[in-house]
C-alpha cells in the first residue's frame, strides 16, 4: 500500500548503510588501474614529456571532436563542418595541427556509420598521431553508455542501460554487459569510455540523467557502479565515472544551463559521494566533471568542473583519487556560464583538470591555455603532472605497444551471436511489470493474438535502431502475434488520436509506448481514449518510469517499464508481455504519487511476477 513520506526522508534512510555496502563489493581491483603506475614506467614516461615542446604538451590536454568517418578522406560536408568548426579539413590535419592527446566520437559527427569504418577510423587517428614528432597514440573515446546513450549502433550489440540493469538488480549481470560493451569498443579502437553514469538519481523531474542512473539509493549504485567499472576495464579499455560530484538531484539540464545543488556537505557524502567512492576504490582510470555549483562543497558558486575545492581538495585530497579527471564537454552552457571560453579551460586546469573535452573552438581554448603556460599563470609542472596522468593510462591499456585493431577482431568480437544472446537475456531480467490490476498478463495468443501498437516512436540513440512501435510489433509477431504499429508521437493530436481509436476497433488488445508521461501530455489523452473503447490497454514506459504515475485512475489494464526504447529492450518486453519471458525487474527508484508526490505510489524494490 502507498505510505507517506518525502523523497528527501526515503533517500537519506537508504543511504544511512552506504558506505558498509559498497565496501562489501569491491574487493577485486581490475586489472587496469588508476594507480600511480611502476617506477621504470614513470621514468620512461616522464623522459617522453621531458622532449616534448610546449605546443604537443599542450595538445595532449585535449580530447576534440572531429567530423567525418575518415581520418584522411572525409566526405566534403565533414570536411566543410571541419573548416568552420575547427580550422582544418581532417582529422589528420587536426592531429598536427594541435597535437590532441585525443579524439571523442559522435554519431553526428559521422564517425559510426559501422564496425569496420569504425575501426578502420580509429586505425587512421593512431596512424595520423604516430606520424607526430613525439610519435604519442590517441585515447579514443565516446559515450556509449547503452540504453538512451549510445554513439555505436547495430550490428554491434546494444544492451540494457544503467538503470535497467538497477532494476535488475544483478551484479553479474551489470559487470557483463560492461565487459561486452566494453570488448565490442576495444576491438572497434575506442579505449575510452565515458560510463558509467554514478549519479544516484533522486530527482524525478532530473531532465539529463534519469535512466542514465543506476538507481536512487546509493549503496545500490555503488555496488553497479563498481560492477561495471570491472567489467569496463577487464575488457581493456578506461572506465569514466560521471559525472563528479553528482549530478542526479538537478531540474535543470547543463546542456542548457547552470544547476545548482543544494544538498549539505552531509547530504553529499550519503547521497552523492558513495558511488565515486566505489568507482575509486574500485581502481577507475578516469573521473567526468560536472558542470553544477554544489554550494556546501565550495562556496564560490563555480562549476565543479571549474572548482579547485571540488576537484583538487575533495576529489585528489579527500577521496585519495589520482587517475585521470576529465571534462564534460566544455561546449555546454552549464560551464560557459560565468565565464568565456578562453579562460574556462585554464580555470579547468588550474582546479585540477587533466583532460580538457570538446570545446567549442579549439583554437581559443588552446591558445589560452599556452598563453596562460607561458605567461606563469599555470606552470609548466602543473601539466607535465597532468600530461604524465593521461600517458599512464595510455600505456596501461598497451597504446605505447600496439594502438591498432584488426579487420578480424571486429568480426569475431563485434555484434557476436554470444554477445546478443547475452543481451537478451539480461534485457529479459530488467522488464518490471508495474501493475496488472486485472490479471490480463501474459497475453495468450488464444485469447489476445490480434495487437495494435501505438506511441511514442523517439530517434534511436544511435541511429540504427525502432522505430519502437515497428520493434514492438515485430517482435510480437515473431512470437505469434498478428500486430498493427501506429506511431502517435510523443505530443499525439486529436487527429492522430482519432486514428489510434479508429485503430483499435476490433482489436484484442492495444501496447502504447508511452515517453515521459505528464499531467498535462497529450499522451494521457490518448490512453484514455483508448482505455474508452474498451479494449484492454497495456503501457510500456520507454524512458523515464515515472509514466505509471500519470496513468493512474484511466483504466489501464497493465503497466511495464523497459528503461529505455532500443531494440534490445523493446523485444525484451514484448517477450514478458506475451509470457515468453518472467517480469523479473524490480523498481531502483519511488514512483511517487502524480496528485502528491509526497506519497509513494510504488516503492524501490516494487515489481510484478507471474
Amino acid at each position: 500500500m502507498p505510505h507517506r513520506t518525502s523523497r528527501r526522508t526515503l533517500l537519506t534512510a537508504t543511504a544511512a548503510a552506504t558506505a558498509a555496502a559498497a565496501t562489501g563489493v569491491l574487493a577485486a581491483p581490475s586489472t587496469a588501474s588508476a594507480d600511480s603506475g611502476d617506477a621504470s614506467t614513470d621514468r620512461r614516461l616522464r623522459r617522453i614529456i621531458a622532449g616534448m615542446s610546449l605546443e604537443e604538451k599542450v595538445g595532449q590536454l585535449f580530447v576534440m571532436r572531429v567530423y567525418g568517418h575518415s581520418a584522411t578522406e572525409p566526405d566534403q560536408a565533414d570536411i566543410d563542418a571541419n573548416l568552420k568548426e575547427i580550422g582544418v579539413r581532417t582529422a589528420a590535419e587536426l592531429i598536427s595541427t594541435y597535437h590532441v592527446g585525443g579524439i571523442i566520437y559522435f554519431t553526428w559527427a559521422h564517425n559510426t556509420r559501422d564496425p569496420h569504418q569504425i575501426a578502420d577510423l580509429s586505425n587512421g587517428l593512431q596512424r595520423a598521431a604516430l606520424a607526430g614528432r613525439s610519435r604519442l597514440p590517441l585515447l579514443v573515446s565516446t559515450d556509449q553508455e547503452h540504453g538512451i546513450v549510445c554513439r555505436v549502433g547495430e550490428p554491434a550489440t546494444l544492451l540494457p542501460g544503467a538503470m535497467a540493469l538497477g532494476a535488475g538488480g544483478s551484479r553479474s549481470d551489470t559487470r557483463r554487459a560492461a565487459w561486452i560493451a566494453g570488448a565490442e569498443l576495444a576491438a572497434l579502437g575506442i579505449n575510452q569510455n565515458y560510463a558509467p553514469d554514478a549519479d544516484v538519481n533522486v530527482n524525478p523531474a532530473n531532465p539529463v540523467i534519469g535512466v542514465r542512473s543506476f538507481g536512487s539509493d546509493p549503496a545500490s549504485v555503488a555496488a553497479l557502479v563498481a560492477e561495471q567499472v570491472k567489467g569496463y576495464q577487464g575488457a581493456g579499455i578506461a572506465s569514466t565515472a560521471k559525472h563528479f560530484p553528482g549530478h542526479g538531484d538537478t531540474s535543470t539540464d547543463s546542456h542548457t544551463g547552470l544547476p545548482v545543488i543544494n544538498h549539505t556537505r552531509a547530504q553529499w557524502e550519503e547521497l552523492d559521494a558513495p558511488p565515486f567512492r566505489a568507482a575509486i576504490r574500485a581502481r577507475i582510470d578516469s573521473i567526468m566533471t560536472a558542470h553544477i555549483v554544489v554550494p556546501a562543497l565550495d562556496p564560490s558558486e563555480d562549476p565543479a568542473t571549474l572548482s579547485r575545492p571540488i576537484l583538487t581538495g575533495i576529489l585528489r585530497e579527500e577521496l585519495g583519487y589520482d587517475g585521470v579527471v576529465v571534462t564534460d564537454s566544455l561546449g555546454m552552457e552549464g560551464v560557459r556560464t560565468k565565464y568565456g571560453d578562453d579562460r574556462v579551460p585554464v580555470l579547468a586546469l588550474l582546479a585540477g583538470v587533466d583532460q580538457l573535452l570538446n570545446p567549442p573552438n579549439l583554437s581559443v581554448a588552446w591558445n589560452a591555455v599556452l598563453e596562460a603556460v607561458r605567461g606563469g599563470e599555470i606552470s609548466e609542472a602543473r601539466v607535465d603532472e597532468s600530461i604524465l596522468r593521461i600517458l599512464r593510462l595510455k600505456s596501461r591499456l598497451g597504446l605505447f605497444r600496439d594502438p591498432f585493431v584488426s579487420r578480424r577482431g571486429v568480426e569475431r568480437t563485434v555484434g557476436s551471436r554470444a554477445h546478443r544472446a547475452a543481451a537478451d537475456r539480461i534485457a529479459e531480467r530488467t522488464t518490471t511489470l508495474l501493475a496488472d490490476p486485472g490479471t490480463l498478463l501474459p497475453l495468450s495468443r488464444r485469447s489476445h493474438r490480434n495487437l495494435l501498437v501505438v506511441g511514442a516512436d523517439p530517434a534511436s540513440p544511435s541511429g540504427t535502431t525502432g522505430p519502437p512501435t515497428s520493434t514492438l510489433a515485430n517482435a510480437f509477431g515473431e512470437l505469434g502475434f498478428t500486430a498493427r504499429a501506429l506511431s502517435t508521437g510523443t505530443a499525439p493530436n486529436q487527429a492522430k488520436i482519432a486514428e489510434a481509436v479508429a485503430a483499435a476497433e476490433g482489436r484484442d488488445a492495444v501496447v502504447v509506448a508511452t515517453y515521459n508521461v505528464t499531467a498535462t501530455s497529450s499522451q494521457r489523452t490518448l490512453v484514455t481514449a483508448l482505455v474508452a473503447t474498451g479494449v484492454p490497454v497495456v503501457t510500456v514506459a520507454v524512458r523515464n518510469p515515472y509514466d505509471v504515475a500519470h496513468l493512474t485512475g484511466t483504466g489501464v489494464a497493465a503497466s511495464l517499464a523497459a528503461y529505455s526504447w532500443t531494440d534490445v529492450e523493446l523485444r525484451a518486453a514484448a517477450r514478458v508481455i506475451a509470457g515468453h519471458a518472467e517480469p523479473e525487474g524490480s523498481l531502483p527508484v519511488p514512483v511517487q504519487r502524480a496528485d502528491d508526490p509526497a506519497q509513494v505510489l510504488y516503492p524501490v524494490g516494487h515489481g510484478l511476477s507471474y
